[in-house]
């Protein structure tokens, strides 16, 4: 068997990487609700200084067929290639506070070799703690916050901050195998989960990203800037409640979720906020058909926050 070393190259100089830094890691799998993972690989690249500490090989992990690298065509021939990348990045927050960030796809093939490789770069490092974070739908309104399921054996952490904590079975993705191995070993790891609401799934919801930078930082002490995040929240919310004000069956759905929500959080016999009044929870294709009939609600043309696309 080839060692799980042969994934990846280590690109950073020996020595450059400090010891006993935070891992943070966000993959890109079969379901990114919101954008949020996208949108916090894009956000921490764009806005805090990072070098490459190592790349994993792509032509081992990767299904090109299902997520085809992006090349650029000048007239006559072509001018770029872009491939997808997975990457691990030695990063600085905001108080200069350096961590490592494990970002981009979610591997294709060889998830136990990946895993082991991860373990291996977290034992080589001496990683002080691992925190991971995804986002699915869930039938949960808006106009309350983003809400969040914690995993992982920090039991502070799932504590203070995880609002629903289900018994059940669920596909997996490949940071649940990391974090069941290395939960194994007793590794102090964290998995956050975020609870977005299903008719926005398919946008890219700022709030996501805010939500998703303030679990890291309650997880590690790593501080963020958020000023524009927040802003752009801001924008999203008053354009989602225009939508909402002017149509009147939508407005009836949030009315409901709402009331959920809020009954939940009070503490009632509710299971979960996702529960309908006879304590079951909706069905895949109950959700789909909310969503559809509030799509069929709305004009041609109606103007979506996300731009060209829709919830």
């Amino acid at each position: 068997m080839d060692e799980p070393s042969a994934l990846y190259e280590l690109v950073a100089e020996s020595g450059v990487v400090p010891e006993g830094l935070n891992l943070v890691a966000a993959l890109t799998g079969f379901t990114d609700a919101g954008g949020a993972v996208a949108q916090l690989g894009e956000y921490l690249i764009d806005t805090l200084d990072s070098q490459i500490v190592a790349e994993f090989d792509n032509d081992a992990l990767l299904d090109y067929r299902a997520r085809r690298p992006i090349i650029t065509f000048d007239e006559d021939h072509i001018s770029d290639y872009e491939p997808q990348t997975l990457r691990l990045y030695l990063m600085t927050d905001e108080l200069g506070q350096r961590f490592l960030f494990l970002n981009g796809y979610e591997p294709d093939f060889l998830w136990e070799r990946f895993t082991a490789a991860v373990i291996e770069l977290v034992q080589r490092f001496q990683v002080k703690t691992t925190t991971w974070v995804h986002a699915i739908p869930m039938p949960v309104p808006h106009t309350r916050p983003v809400n969040v399921t914690v995993s992982g054996n920090r039991v502070e952490i799932t504590d203070a901050l995880s609002v629903w904590r289900p018994t059940t079975q669920a596909p997996a993705n490949v940071l649940h195998l990391v974090e069941y191995r290395l939960q194994a070993l007793g590794h102090p790891i964290a998995g956050f989960v975020l609870l977005v609401p299903h008719y926005l799934a398919d946008t890219e919801y700022p709030a996501t990203t805010l939500v998703a930078l303030e679990s890291i930082s309650a997880a590690t002490g790593l501080i963020f800037p958020t000023d524009r995040l927040r802003q752009e929240t801001r924008t999203f919310a008053a354009k989602i409640d225009e939508q909402v004000e002017s149509n009147a069956e939508l407005a009836r759905l949030v009315h409901t979720l709402e009331e959920r929500h809020d009954t939940y959080m009070e503490g009632t016999s509710l299971r979960s906020p996702l529960t309908d009044s006879d304590g079951e929870l909706p069905s895949a294709d109950e959700i789909a058909d909310e969503l559809e009939r509030f799509l069929a609600g709305n004009r041609p043309g109606d103007d979506f926050p996300s731009g060209d696309s829709r919830p």
